[in-house]
């Protein structure tokens, strides 16, 4: 457990060295939480796989936040490739509550951005031909 904290610690902190693309504004005074996704591109998918979060998943993010189901998000492109990640997502909540819906509602929030459950199993498809997942970290923000 200690080593997955200092994982998630140092990628985080890592994040300085990091490309930050926002998808919201600045951090909202109100987060308690944040959940972290970090992924890795495969072998010459970054700029692909940076596309596709930007065509296929701020969508769905942004009709998610549009319904309560977090505070903000934001993407960090890593410029040093000697990290485990490539992509790091960042979601502020306001409160653990949030943090237990944030699946749910980022499902629902797909369902409503595309109905059709054919293309949402296509679009999961290639995003899943595109990264793999390197970790995932609740953090408490300090203040």
């Amino acid at each position: 457990m200690r080593l997955r904290v200092a994982f998630s610690a140092a990628m985080l902190a890592s994040a300085a060295c990091a490309s930050r693309r926002p998808t919201t504004a600045a951090a909202p005074s109100g987060a308690a939480l944040a959940q972290v996704y970090f992924w890795r591109a495969r072998p010459a998918k970054v700029d692909e796989y940076t596309r596709y979060i930007r065509d296929v998943a701020e969508p769905i993010d942004h009709e998610a936040q549009r319904t309560g189901a977090f505070l903000s998000v934001t993407t960090y492109l890593a410029s040093d490739s000697t990290l485990p990640w490539t992509h790091m997502r960042v979601f502020l909540l306001r409160d653990s509550a949030q943090l237990r819906g944030l699946s749910d509602a980022l499902t629902a929030a797909g369902v409503r951005v595309q109905p059709d459950s054919a293309r949402r199993r296509m679009q999961g498809e290639y995003s899943a031909s595109l990264r793999d997942r390197v970790g995932a970290s609740v953090m408490q923000i300090v203040r």
